[in-house]
C-alpha cells in the first residue's frame, strides 16, 4: 500500500507537468514525469529530495498565480476565484512532501 502513501506526491508532479506543458516548457514536464520514478529508490536522500522539489514546484504554483492575479487585474477582471485555487494547490504540494515525515515511510526511505 506504498503507493497509496505517495499519490499525493506523485500527483503534485503531474499537476506541475500540466502546468509547464501549458507554457509550452518541455524539458520541465518532461522532468515531473521522470521525477516520481526516483521514488523507486528507497534511500532517505531520495525523500528530502522529493520534499525540496516539492517545496519549489509549490513556490513555482506561487509564482505564477501572483503572476496570472497581475494580468487579471490589468485586464479588470476577477482574480478572486484564481488565487484560491493556486494557493490550494500550492498547499495541496507542500503537504505531499510531509507524506515522507510519516512512520510509514520513514522505515521505507531509511
Amino acid at each position: 500500500m506504498i503507493i497509496l502513501r505517495l499519490l499525493p506526491v506523485i500527483v503534485s508532479f503531474l499537476l506541475l507537468a500540466a502546468h509547464f506543458s501549458r507554457v509550452d516548457l518541455l524539458s520541465l514536464v518532461t522532468l515531473s514525469l521522470l521525477i516520481p520514478f526516483l521514488l523507486f529508490i528507497k534511500k532517505r536522500w531520495i525523500a528530502r529530495i522529493m520534499q525540496i522539489v516539492l517545496l519549489a514546484g509549490a513556490f513555482e504554483w506561487i509564482r505564477i498565480m501572483i503572476y496570472y492575479i497581475g494580468i487579471r487585474k490589468s485586464q479588470g477582471d476577477d482574480w478572486t476565484m484564481l488565487a484560491m485555487i493556486l494557493s490550494v494547490v500550492a498547499i495541496f504540494t507542500v503537504a505531499s512532501g510531509f507524506v515522507f515525515q510519516s512512520r510509514h515511510l520513514k522505515k521505507v526511505y531509511k
